[in-house]
């Protein structure tokens, strides 16, 4: 894919963030990355050693020692990833142009765990990869031959979700520390949107904002649990055990350590992989991400992409310690180095650093997590705020996808959609049901089209 092309942008207001015609057709260089990557990511999860669903992973402990089927594991990554994968995954890149992990890893968690061979999960990952890099342009320049083309209207949802996602921070310091310093951020925040605005038209006007945010929570939690430590020192109180009793959680962590730290040399090839992918522009780590690579905004997608690891490292952290499986993007720091590498050979050496700090450190951030309480909270909050931040925004965007495809017909039938898959349950996550129900209503609108009950909107 030519970044230059895909970084077009709509001039007529210096900060829409809405993209031009997206390009998906891929270099030869690119495309054999992308297929290599999947392969080996397959291999990986038939391996148990990693997944990148947060949700699977704590249901490896027990395929890995065999209390359970590949079949029944099989299952719940299938039934946790689908509707990321199709729902979320797909749209994004097509609409971007830029790939995302969830259309890349969790396809190879499941095609890698469903494998009842070991030579066999490559051979079907990099099938996945070859699906990806050879199906995306075809099914975009499908897309846009329609009569009604929701992929461009799809772009809609770029300028929500950047500008929404810039107040997670803000959302997770009113969970965590209360609604007057929940105020403060706020309006901090918005301050610092404004002044970048003004001040730097050319960068994302989110990215200072964020990183204020996000260092005022941790600020924030790191003050709590000291003064807590400090307290009950003064107190008297101590969390040692008694001497010669054994922790069993500590015995299990070791264990799962010592499984990875195993592997070391293939988690080198892996980070090494993903930071590469990283560096070719071809790939976000997250929503506004990658948009934001498609706008060729790469020091602003570094930031972005940092600001989330704060967010997973206790999450991936302890679910890879109790589980003996880790996160297949690791800690997923590889995503923003790899966006600022000059080169694929520094981004591999890097990669490769980066994930083999990341398994040897493992069992010291366990222990240090172990001892900052409202820090893993913080993780906590932060996660369910990019969830909260980005749903709004990923409903808001495609309800104006939904207006400039087909204009209160098209709202009508979207926003239908998605009350009806909350009326049913959700059988389609929220995350990825807006802009299921987009696509969807695109199809509708071009068959009645067809039919001659609708005349699409001009412009």
């Amino acid at each position: 894919m030519n970044p230059a092309a895909s970084a077009a942008l709509v001039q007529s207001d210096p900060h829409s963030l809405q993209l031009a015609a997206t390009n998906l057709d891929f270099t030869l260089p690119q495309q054999l990355m992308v297929i290599a990557l999947c392969a080996l990511t397959a291999f990986i999860s038939h391996m148990a050693l990693a997944v990148f669903n947060d949700g699977v992973r704590p249901f490896m402990l027990d395929f890995i020692q065999k209390r359970t089927t590949r079949s029944a594991t099989t299952a719940v990554s299938f039934g946790l990833s689908a509707g990321f994968i199709f729902g979320l995954g797909a749209p994004m890149a097509l609409v971007s142009g830029v790939l995302n992990p969830w259309l890349l890893f969790l396809p190879t968690d499941i095609l890698g765990i469903l494998s009842p061979k070991k030579w066999l999960a490559p051979l079907l990952g990099a099938g996945w990869g070859a699906v990806v890099v050879y199906g995306l342009g075809g099914a975009n320049d499908l897309a846009k031959k329609l009569p009604v083309d929701f992929l461009t209207a799809m772009q809609q949802m770029s300028t929500p979700i950047l500008f929404l996602f810039t107040l997670f921070p803000v959302l997770a310091v009113t969970k965590q520390f209360g609604r007057l310093r929940g105020a403060i951020v706020g309006v901090v925040e918005l301050a610092l949107v404004v002044l970048t605005m003004k001040i730097w038209p050319n960068m994302f006007a989110g990215a200072l904002a964020m990183a204020v945010g996000v260092l005022a929570l941790i600020g924030f939690a790191i003050d709590k649990d000291l003064k807590q430590r400090r307290a009950d020192k003064a107190a008297g109180i101590s969390y040692e055990l008694p001497e010669g009793t054994e922790d069993p959680m500590a015995s299990l962590f070791s264990a799962s350590a010592a499984r990875l730290r195993k592997y070391l040399p293939l988690f080198m090839v892996l980070g090494a992989g993903v930071c590469v992918l990283a560096q070719m522009k071809i790939f976000g780590g997250g929503e506004a991400t990658s948009f934001l690579i498609a706008k060729g905004q790469y020091a602003e997608a570094a930031q972005v992409d940092f600001y989330r690891v704060f967010g997973f490292i206790p999450l991936i952290a302890t679910t890879a310690l109790a589980s003996g499986a880790y996160g297949i993007a690791g800690f997923t720091l590889a995503y923003p180095i790899g966006y600022l590498m000059p080169n694929p050979f520094l981004a591999a050496l890097a990669g490769a650093a980066v994930f083999a700090l990341e398994v040897l450190a493992l069992s010291s951030i366990g222990k240090a997590l172990g001892k900052l309480p409202s820090v893993r909270d913080s993780s906590e909050h932060l996660r369910s705020a990019i969830s909260e931040a980005l749903g709004l925004a990923i409903l808001f965007g495609s309800l104006m996808a939904a207006n400039a495809m087909g204009g209160g017909l098209g709202i009508l039938i979207v926003g239908g959609l998605y009350l009806l898959n909350e009326a049913m349950g959700r059988p389609v996550v929220r995350m990825a049901a807006a802009p299921v129900a987009v696509i969807i209503g695109g199809v509708l609108l071009n068959l009645l089209y067809w039919m001659d009950l609708f005349t699409p909107i001009k412009g």
